[in-house]
C-alpha cells in the first residue's frame, strides 16, 4: 500500500492541522502542535510526509514551497513563528536526524535523545576534534553568537565550523536558542541543558524510544505507509519496524500489510472526527 485512503488523509488533515479553520496563527499555536503530535518539521511542505508548521501554517495539505520564498507570505510567516518558538524554548527545536529541523514536545526529548544523542562518556570515540572545541566553548560560556563561537573555538574555516555545529545539534550536545537580525544576522548558541534538564536527565532504553517515537507519529497519521516512519524522522528502516511492531505487541497498533500499520482503535476515531 503507497496510498493512503481518504478518511486517513481527512484525519491527517485535522490532527496536523491541515485545514483552513485549525491553521496555526501564533506561537502558542505552533507550541499546542508540537505538543499534540510530539515532534513536527519546521519548513517542509506536501513533498514530504509528516507533520510540518509551514503545512499547518498553510492550513491545507497540497501546500508547496515557493522557489522565491522571501516574498511569499506564508514562509515568511512560518519563519517569523519558527523564531518566536525557538526563543520562547517551551519546546525543543534543532537539527536532529539527517540534518533537518524538527521541533520537539518535552515530553519526547528524553526518547530522541535516547536515539541520537551521545553520553559525555563516549564524546570522545564518537565526536569530530571540531565538535569537541565547540562544546568545550560552551561548557565554559553556556551561550555564544556564530562569530563569536567560531572565533573561540578556533575552527575558523566556515563549512568544517557548520558541519560540526550539525553534529552537535544530532547529538543533543547544543542547540540554537535564539536568533539575532541585528545589527546583524545570528544565531545563539546553547546547551540544551539550559532549558531541559530534567528531560536530558531522564533515561530510557532504546526500545521505549523507539516505541514512542513510533506511537507520537502514529497517532497522527493514523495509519503508515511502508517507509513513511522512517522518512519523517531519520530512523533506519529496520529502527522504524521495530518501533512499529513494539506498538503491535501491546495491542495499540495493527499490522495491515508489510510495512503498513494502523492505530488499533483507527475506526472509533475516523468515526469521532466524523462527528465534529
Amino acid at each position: 500500500m503507497d496510498t493512503l485512503p481518504e478518511e486517513v488523509e481527512a484525519y491527517r488533515d485535522h490532527v496536523w492541522r491541515r485545514e483552513p479553520e485549525r491553521r496555526v496563527e501564533g506561537a502558542p499555536a505552533a507550541e499546542k502542535l508540537v505538543e499534540e503530535v510530539g515532534f513536527c518539521a519546521s519548513m517542509t511542505d506536501a513533498r514530504r510526509p509528516g507533520p510540518s508548521l509551514y503545512i499547518a501554517v498553510c492550513g491545507r495539505r497540497d501546500a508547496h514551497m515557493p522557489r522565491n520564498v522571501q516574498k511569499d507570505p506564508e514562509s515568511s510567516q512560518t519563519w517569523v513563528l519558527k523564531d518566536e518558538v525557538m526563543r520562547r524554548g517551551r519546546v525543543y527545536y534543532a537539527k536532529i536526524a539527517k540534518a533537518r529541523t524538527f521541533f520537539v514536545a518535552p515530553r519526547l526529548i528524553p526518547h530522541f535523545n535516547a536515539l541520537w544523542g551521545v553520553p559525555r562518556r563516549k564524546e570522545s570515540e564518537v565526536l569530530s576534534a571540531e565538535a569537541r572545541a565547540i562544546l568545550k566553548v560552551l561548557r565554559r560560556e553556556w551561550e555564544m553568537a556564530t562569530a563569536d563561537l567560531r572565533r573561540a573555538s578556533k575552527v575558523e574555516e566556515r563549512n568544517r565550523f557548520t558541519r560540526a555545529l550539525d553534529e552537535l545539534q544530532r547529538t543533543f550536545k547544543v542547540a540554537p536558542q535564539e536568533v539575532l537580525y541585528e545589527p546583524w544576522f545570528t544565531y545563539i548558541w546553547a546547551l540544551p541543558e539550559a532549558r531541559f534538564h530534567r528531560e536530558l536527565s531522564v533515561k530510557v532504553t532504546r526500545a521505549e524510544a523507539l516505541r514512542e517515537v513510533a506511537r507520537a507519529f502514529l497517532d497522527g497519521a493514523g495509519m503508515t505507509v511502508r517507509g513513511e516512519l522512517a522518512k519523517v524522522t531519520g530512523l533506519s528502516r529496520p529502527d522504524a519496524g521495530l518501533g512499529n511492531r513494539a506498538l503491535v505487541e501491546e495491542g495499540y497498533a495493527v499490522r495491515v500489510s508489510d510495512g503498513v500499520y494502523r492505530l488499533a482503535d483507527l475506526e472509533e476515531r475516523l468515526r469521532a472526527h466524523a462527528e465534529l
